[in-house]
Parts: structure tokens; sequence; C-alpha cells
């Protein structure tokens, strides 16, 4: 054998593209909730949202320490005029629990629920 032959394809460009997923497909953020933590409970801008990706902004207002807890995820603990933003990703409809975690807040009022359709 004197030469290999080799087969060469020729495909136009961006025929695998609609067949290849994206890099970086981050779900879009679906709405923004401003929350209000204070003695002993917690004012929130919005009390549902739809699928997906939310933003709680929380911010204290009160005098004692609080934190926001929602899904399984906290913010840190929080002394008068401080904030922290939770950025939390909703795949299923339902309610979800919210609450202070520091000792007695929840039981004193810091707690509610947040339904998502």
């Amino acid at each position: 054998m004197i030469g290999a032959l080799a087969a060469v394809a020729v495909v136009p460009a961006g025929a695998y593209a609609a067949h290849q997923p994206s890099a970086t497909h981050r779900p879009a953020l679906l709405a923004r909730v401003n929350v209000a933590a204070s003695e002993f409970k917690f004012v929130l801008s919005k009390k549902s949202a739809k699928r997906g990706v939310v933003l709680f902004h929380v911010t204290n207002v009160g005098a004692a320490s609080h934190n926001f807890q929602i899904s399984g995820r906290k913010t840190k603990m929080l002394s008068h005029g401080q904030s922290d933003t939770l950025r939390v990703t909703f795949v299923r409809k339902g309610t979800y629990a919210y609450k202070c975690t520091v000792a007695g807040h929840a039981a004193a009022g810091m707690k509610g629920v947040f339904t998502i359709s």
C-alpha cells in the first residue's frame, strides 16, 4: 500500500449548534423580596412568587440581632441597620416556612410562610 485514503466530511457552520447545550445556564431572577426584621416580626414586600430564583434582601430595622432562614438557607446574624441577601432557587410549587433562628424569636412571632406558584 502506498497511501491511505481519508474521508473528510464537510458540515455547514452551525449544524451542531441546535444540539449543543449552553455552557452556562442560570435560572432567571423572577422576584425580589424586601424583608424588614424587627421585634418580633418580619414584613415582606411580597408573600409569593413563581417558581425560579427569588432574591430576599433582608434588613434588620429592630434593636435586637436577627437572621432570616428559608428553604435551608439563612442570612448571617444582622445587627440593627445591617442587611444581607439570599438568592434562593425554588423548583417546586408549594409553601416554604421562613423564620428567625435566634432562640425564642420564631415562637414570639418571627416566622411565616412564603408561597411558590
